[in-house]
């Protein structure tokens, strides 16, 4: 029998460790994609919902020393109370291919759940939905956006093997981005614009007003609140993203709709996909990295959709094609070669507009699973 120790960790040093940890595990894959180790640090060491959440985290070794595996638990208490659940989250989930240890590293969260009188753990999860989360289950020849999770093909039999049951699965699609849309559909979009006095906001004056900004993150938790696993953005939280992500945006990737009330009625963020020069990067932005993935920036054939939906108050009124619309006019003009989606539940109605568009591949499907603890 396998012979290993599994120890919590609370130090810099441990917690770098466990950072590039999968940077060793994965060094044979081709389409591992690691995020910059600095920015992992800040999420697992000041993220803004840490106010709210507890988190601890393992780390496997040998018994040469080696590091063998990981995993972080979470306690979300604004989720569990805005889902009325007693739940852990397992997430930065780990493991060389051998279930006793990856069943030895849940047992440590699963304990500590128990201890705190939670009754089901379920992941790999982060702290909210802008954290990667989710684990490959299908599409593991493709390459993933930075912002979500790769693993090896092992790991959902292990899950399967430790009993765990799926809760639910996103799915992502692959869609030409360079054919635009069928003329009559901008005719109709201007007949939407005039009817409901809704306009396409410039992206400097998102940028420009604090209004704007508040308005577009209270769609965004509003646009989301029915969907599994979802927990709002808190005030501190927002703060945050607004710091890191706003300033990111371009306009020929972003269409925001506003209505005759000034509110962000519909938004489309996309970004450009960055997957090869984070891998060149491998974590660092020093001394290469930051020019790999400025150069990407600027030279890209892909681009991420990463933030689509509308409020509540335009949910199913057509105003979606909009800003579809808008953005596909820029793909097609900037030589956009593909969109990857964002991860989205697998019986979600808005998968099945991609179909419209045509040219549409199935890319990945990633699971969520859970477990009576």
């Amino acid at each position: 029998m396998m012979q290993f120790k599994v120890v919590e960790i609370f130090s810099k040093r441990d917690i770098k460790s466990f950072i590039k940890f999968p940077h060793k595990l994965y060094r044979e894959s081709r389409e591992y994609v690691p995020v910059l180790d600095s920015n992992e640090f800040k999420i697992l060491t000041k993220s803004a919902s840490l106010d709210h959440s507890q988190l601890r985290m393992w780390l496997a070794y040998s018994y040469s020393g080696e590091i063998i595996g990981r995993i972080a638990g979470i306690i979300n208490h604004n989720s569990n109370s805005y889902h009325n659940e007693k739940r852990v989250r397992f997430g930065w989930f780990d493991f060389i291919d051998e279930g006793v240890v990856a069943e030895a590293l849940i047992e440590k969260v699963v304990e500590w759940g128990r201890e705190l009188g939670m009754e089901e753990i379920h992941g790999p999860l982060g702290f909210n939905t802008w954290n990667r989360q989710g684990m490959m289950v299908d599409g593991f020849e493709n390459r993933p956006p930075i912002n979500c999770l790769y693993n090896y093909h092992y790991y959902p039999q292990i899950m399967e093997r430790l009993q765990f049951q799926k809760q639910l699965d996103w799915v992502q699609l692959k869609i030409r981005a360079d054919r635009g849309v069928p003329e009559k559909l901008y005719k109709i979009n201007q007949l939407l614009l005039e009817k409901h006095n809704l306009r396409v906001l410039p992206l400097k004056e998102l940028k420009s007003s604090k209004r704007y900004i508040d308005s577009f993150f209270e769609s965004y938790n509003d646009s989301f609140s029915k969907i599994d696993n979802f927990v709002p953005l808190n005030s501190k939280e927002i703060e945050e993203i607004k710091e890191e992500y706003i300033p990111k945006l371009k306009e020929r990737l972003t269409s925001i709709v506003v209505d005759s009330d000034d509110e962000i009625a519909a938004f489309g963020v996309t970004f450009p996909n960055l997957s090869n020069s984070f891998r060149k990067a491998g974590g660092r932005l020093f001394p290469f990295g930051l020019f790999y993935i400025l150069h990407e920036m600027k030279n890209y054939k892909t681009v991420d959709l990463m933030l689509l939906g509308s409020s509540p108050k335009w949910r199913n009124s057509g105003i979606s094609s909009i800003y579809h619309s808008t953005l596909a006019k820029y793909f097609k003009e900037d030589g956009v070669e593909w969109g990857i989606t964002n991860p989205q539940e697998e019986n979600n109605s808005s998968t099945k507009v991609w179909e419209r568009y045509g040219g549409v591949e199935h890319y990945m499907r990633r699971r969520c699973y859970i477990k009576k603890i």
